[in-house]
């Protein structure tokens, strides 16, 4: 029995081994061919790994540029779930610019990845879903966080939350990619710092 198990957790390792070896690989591929020209042969031949072996782990490049965008993303999540119980203005000012900076710097650290993403949204149904996903997901953190501070009392209640939420959203989003497109023209700083006041402005009393 004992000796089942160690082969087992044996098999197991060499699996996560040749996963993180296609995801490597996958990721210097991707980087320097750009989407468009990465092929999954190009990755398997990188990666150094038999083809049905990686056919075990991922259907193709989607599926493993899919796995690399939820990594990159977590980085952003973590910005996102920022505890956000601010009891005036100057506080949700100050929480959101922290966030709305670290969001747009990330962007610019991961650059060479988000590009390959921006590049996969356009081409692939599969990637523009996953990204669809995403944004959902930070339309209702940021949803949620409205909602609280309406309910507090320092935010107008006059408004939709949601839609004030997906507002925030795609104007981060906006300047997120032109970062990534090396076109913004201001630095990050000034961005985040000028969309908050124009976003806090409007929404909190």
């Amino acid at each position: 029995m004992v000796i089942e198990n160690e082969a087992i957790d044996k098999r197991h390792l060499r699996s996560v081994i040749t996963r993180e070896k296609l995801l490597e690989a996958a990721k210097e591929v991707f980087v320097k061919e750009g989407y468009q020209k990465t092929t999954i042969s190009q990755i398997i031949k990188k990666a150094k790994v038999g083809y049905g072996t990686a056919y075990v782990h991922f259907e193709g490049k989607d599926d493993i540029l899919i796995v690399l965008m939820e990594d990159v993303m977590q980085q952003f999540y973590q910005i996102a779930e920022t505890p956000f119980f601010p009891q005036t203005k100057e506080e949700a000012e100050e929480i959101i610019q922290t966030q709305a900076y670290s969001f747009l710097k990330l962007a610019e650290k991961e650059r060479p990845m988000m590009r390959v993403f921006h590049q996969a949204i356009g081409f692939s149904t599969a990637v523009s879903n996953n990204w669809r996903k995403i944004q959902t997901k930070f339309i209702q953190g940021i949803s949620k966080d409205i909602a609280y501070s309406q309910q507090s009392g320092i935010a107008g209640k006059g408004l939709n939350h949601e839609i004030v939420a997906r507002a925030w959203f795609y104007t981060n989003e906006m300047y997120l990619w032109e970062i990534v497109r090396d076109e913004n023209l201001a630095t990050v700083e000034e961005i985040s710092k000028t969309i908050t006041s124009i976003y806090t402005s409007g929404l909190y009393k």
